[in-house]
């Protein structure tokens, strides 16, 4: 598990690889990670948009960028949570993620960039 705060917003990011999804012999390895978005600021803010970065080991960075999580804009008021889960397709089974969320404080519609911490993505028998 990592995390990291940006201006009150306390994001946690949890992976796990799914052996079920995955298919070693064809290079295609999924993992699902859950992230918590905690507001420990003193101001509501919402989520609008996200940028991801994608490192697949040995393969080209991908971007991936759009409005909200999941098809959600939550708004999240002093000490609320939100919690989502996605997933990763990798073509290998070493990876990365990091990226940004853009949130709006509600307040006075000022913008901020919110780090997503680096986590990785690793298929739990080449930990060996």
């Amino acid at each position: 598990m990592v995390q990291s705060i940006t201006k009150g917003i306390h994001v946690t990011v949890q992976t796990e690889f799914q052996p079920e999804y995955s298919s070693p012999v064809q290079f295609h390895y999924v993992f699902t990670y859950k992230v918590e978005i905690e507001n420990k600021g003193d101001q509501t803010v919402q989520l609008l948009r996200r940028q991801w970065f994608i490192h697949d080991a040995g393969f080209e960075l991908k971007e991936v960028e759009g409005e909200g999580v999941i098809g959600q804009q939550p708004i999240l008021e002093p000490g609320q949570k939100h919690t989502y889960v996605s997933g990763c397709n990798l073509k290998s089974p070493y990876g990365k993620m990091h990226g940004y969320y853009q949130m709006e404080r509600m307040l006075d519609g000022q913008l901020i960039e919110v780090r997503i911490p680096e986590f990785n993505m690793i298929v739990p028998f080449k930990l060996n």
